[in-house]
């Protein structure tokens, strides 16, 4: 579980400090596939700090691109946190509460955009 709450942390640590936009609910975007609907998601909430696509660098240093997360630790595992709501110590990151259909979308996209370990 430290392990799960250090990734935790790594992961949020540099989302946008206003706090979460308006989510994409999954009524909102109903049709379109979870992995859409998880892109849409990120690129809203979390691309200011973190790099969020298949390439590129996080603009905020300590924030991990996302694409790397599988490397250490199974992205699916991250479902728990997301559902429970995220919170850091990290001034810059607002709290993350997401619906069960919004962990669902995120967990997709993150899992279609890992690289192999040694690629960044």
């Amino acid at each position: 579980m430290r392990a799960l709450s250090f990734l935790t942390a790594l992961l949020v640590a540099g989302c946008a400090a206003s706090g979460p936009s308006e989510l994409p609910h999954s009524a909102q975007v109903s049709g379109i596939d979870p992995v859409t609907r998880g892109r849409a998601l990120v690129e809203a909430n979390c691309s200011g700090c973190h790099a969020v696509g298949p390439a590129g660098d996080s603009s905020l240093p300590k924030a991990p691109p996302f694409r790397v997360l599988g490397q250490r630790y199974p992205v699916a595992n991250l479902q728990e946190a997301f559902a429970e709501g995220i919170s850091t110590g990290h001034p810059q990151m607002p709290q993350v509460v997401l619906e069960a259909e919004q962990v669902k979308d995120l967990i997709a996209y993150l899992e279609s955009i890992q690289t192999p370990a040694g690629t960044r």
